[in-house]
Parts: C-alpha cells; sequence; structure tokens
C-alpha cells in the first residue's frame, strides 16, 4: 500500500482542522501525517493496544486511533488525530471513512491489475479466472483489445505514467465514490507495457487505429520515446485476454520482419507474413529450392528486386508501373522477360506473381533470422 495516497487525503483534511491527523503501519511507523516532521517515528505502544482492540478506538499518548478495515485478524493501518477528547474522536472517525475509502480503491485497483496481468502472461489457471473475477466484482465478457507498446531505443520509465493518465481506467457510476475500473497499463519489462482497453461494441479497427496513434504522438512528444505498438483483435471475454496479448507480440515482431516501415501494426492485418512466420526454417528452405529451380533468389540484383516490387505495388499493372519508374513500358517489359528467364517465373501471370511474392517474404523470414541469430 503506497503512503502517497494516504497523505493525498490527509493534505486535504489538514486544511478543515488545526489537529494532527495521520496514519501509521502495524510495524508501528509513521506513514503518512499532517506534520510531517513526525513521519518515520516508531508509537510502538499504540500498535499494542492496537492490536488488543482492532475494532475499536482507542487512545494511547494523547492521541486517538481507529484501525482501517483489515482481512487479517491485526490491522494493517490505523488513523490517528491529535487528543483525547470528543473533537479528537470525532475527527478520527471522519479521517478513518476518508483513508479507508483510499486504501479500499487502492487495494482493489492494484489487485484488478494484478489479475489482468496474471491473465495475460499466463499466470493463472482458466478455471481460477471465474473465481477471481467475481470476487473483484469484475465484468468478465466486455470486449477489450490489447495494444503492446515497445519502446525502441531509449526506454523512459515515465512512459507507464504518461499512459496511465491517458487511460486512467475509472468512470464515476454516480454512486458517490464507488468507481468501475474500464483500462488497464501494465508494465511487463524495460521496454514494454501493455494497455487493455474495454471498447464500445462494435468498435471499428479504424478506432482502434487512432487509440494507437495517440499513444504513439503522446510519448514522442512528452518524452520523446520511438515506439512500436502492436494491436491485437477483439477478444469479447476475459479468458481470450491471453490470446490477444500474444497477438499483439506476434504484430511487433512480423511487422519487424515484413512491415519495417511502420510503426503501429494491427493483428488482423498481417496477412500471409502471419502464416510464414510461424513455418520451421527448413521448410521455408526447401520451398525456395523448389521455387528457383533455375537459379537462386540471390541471383536478382537490387534493381531487379525494387522493379519487381513496384510491379506488386501496382497490382501486376505494367503501365502505371513503368510511369512509377519513369522508364518506357517496353523497358519495364524487357526487365519482366529478363526475370522470366533468371527464375522461371512470369510475373504477369497471377499464380506466378502469387509464388514469386511468397518466395520474396520467405527469403525476407530467412533473413531476419539469421541476423536474430548472430
Amino acid at each position: 500500500m503506497s503512503s502517497r495516497v494516504f497523505q493525498s487525503v490527509i493534505v486535504q483534511m489538514k486544511e478543515a482542522t488545526d489537529r494532527v491527523i495521520g496514519v501509521i503501519d502495524a510495524d508501528s511507523n509513521v506513514i503518512s501525517c499532517s506534520d510531517t516532521s513526525l513521519i518515520g517515528e516508531k508509537w510502538p505502544e499504540a500498535v499494542i493496544k492496537l492490536n488488543s482492540a482492532p475494532d475499536s478506538v482507542v487512545v494511547v499518548d494523547k492521541k486517538t486511533f481507529k484501525p482501517l478495515v483489515s482481512w487479517s485478524a491485526y490491522f494493517d493501518y490505523a488513523v490517528f488525530a491529535e487528543g483525547d477528547d470528543e473533537t479528537a474522536r470525532s475527527l478520527c472517525v471522519m479521517a478513518y471513512v476518508a483513508l479507508n475509502g483510499a486504501k479500499t480503491y487502492y487495494e482493489e485497483k492494484h489487485d484488478k491489475g494484478t489479475f489482468v496481468k496474471n491473465i495475460i502472461t499466463d499466470n493463472i489457471l482458466p478455471g481460477d479466472i471465474y473465481i477471481r473475477a467475481k470476487e473483484l466484482h469484475f465484468v468478465t465478457d466486455a470486449p477489450r483489445a490489447v495494444f503492446l507498446v515497445r519502446q525502441v531505443g531509449r526506454a523512459d520509465v515515465a512512459s507507464v505514467d504518461v499512459l496511465s493518465g491517458m487511460f486512467p481506467g475509472n468512470q464515476d457510476t454516480g454512486l458517490g465514490h464507488t468507481y468501475q475500473q474500464q483500462d488497464f497499463v501494465l508494465s511487463i519489462n524495460e521496454t514494454d507495457i501493455a494497455i487493455v482497453k474495454q471498447l464500445a461494441p462494435g468498435t471499428e479497427k479504424a478506432e482502434l487505429l487512432q487509440t494507437a496513434q495517440t499513444i504513439e504522438q503522446t510519448l514522442r512528444s512528452e518524452l520523446f520515446v520511438k515506439t512500436v505498438i502492436g494491436i491485437s483483435t477483439v477478444a469479447g471475454h476475459l479468458r481470450e485476454l491471453a490470446d490477444a496479448y500474444k497477438e499483439a507480440q506476434v504484430a511487433i515482431e512480423v511487422g519487424k520482419v515484413f512491415e519495417t516501415e511502420k510503426t503501429i501494426i494491427n493483428y488482423e492485418n498481417l496477412g500471409i507474413g502471419r502464416l510464414i512466420y510461424q513455418l520451421p526454417t527448413t521448410l521455408c528452405e526447401i520451398f525456395l529450392s523448389e521455387v528457383f529451380k533455375k537459379n537462386s533468389i540471390d541471383t536478382l540484383d537490387q534493381e531487379t528486386l525494387f522493379t519487381i516490387n513496384k510491379f506488386f505495388e501496382n497490382n501486376l499493372n505494367v503501365s502505371e508501373t513503368s510511369r512509377k519508374l519513369f522508364v518506357h513500358r517496353n523497358t519495364l517489359v524487357y526487365r519482366l522477360e529478363k526475370i522470366k528467364k533468371l527464375t522461371g517465373l512470369d510475373l504477369r501471370e497471377f499464380d506466378d506473381a502469387i509464388i514469386f511474392k511468397v518466395a520474396l517474404m520467405v527469403k525476407k523470414y530467412l533473413v531476419s533470422r539469421e541476423n536474430r541469430l548472430i
């Protein structure tokens, strides 16, 4: 439990009274106080008396104490107010109400965040998800998406705080201090932050992309941090969140191979690259040897590969490709004929073009694997 949570409430209450108020923990330490000079002091006599009457208001050394709600038989924290009179008692009870509410809210938020992190990292049994969700009053069947934010180059620990400000995860339900947590910002490691966002029914891919763009722009403008963001498909149930997190991971990993110019990659848009990424390298090597029986793909120079990629970008349209390459149409036809002689594949034929496109992606995948092993 963070003492900052207590201190923020106490600072606000300080304006309403000239009495000293604060909180001690089970180890007798003053952890929060309106008189900051008292923070760090130890009051063992108060702990002994509180433990003997864990549900009562007690007076020790002209201070009035009341333990905050705890799940154990002994108190974890107790609020105190200066004085042993009725005013001190009333002030202590009021502080108890405010601080106990802050404590309950903080613990619920923390527990829910830990719960979600355990789900996405597969640290909880599927059967326990329902039990824990019920204990935490967690909505199980709401649509959610996972955004995996990976900091590239320089990572900043403040990124979690910035994203937490963007996704506070709390919604006022109109019932006083009752809140329902919607979104979760979870630190995974030094570079990765997972955002589990609850969505409105029928949310489109364009909205997910817009959210990712906002994340990217905010981190870049406020912390000068570069990121790559993977977006999962929409999970309709809590038990699907682990798969959604894996999808966001795959989106980043596959994007590094086939979408090198993109900083935001949606799992749904990976297409055939997602399948190639899951193939064993031996199978990929066999495929390339079967496709390029005449000559290896490595015999193609950079200019030829550039021409091929432009041809694919323009949907196998000779006229449009020649215009984009600033060459005569006949020049492009000559180059395509040359490619046919080298590889045995005519890129003007749809079936051959598909095979060649897949082969280029397979080659790119194998190169990425080799670089990873170096």
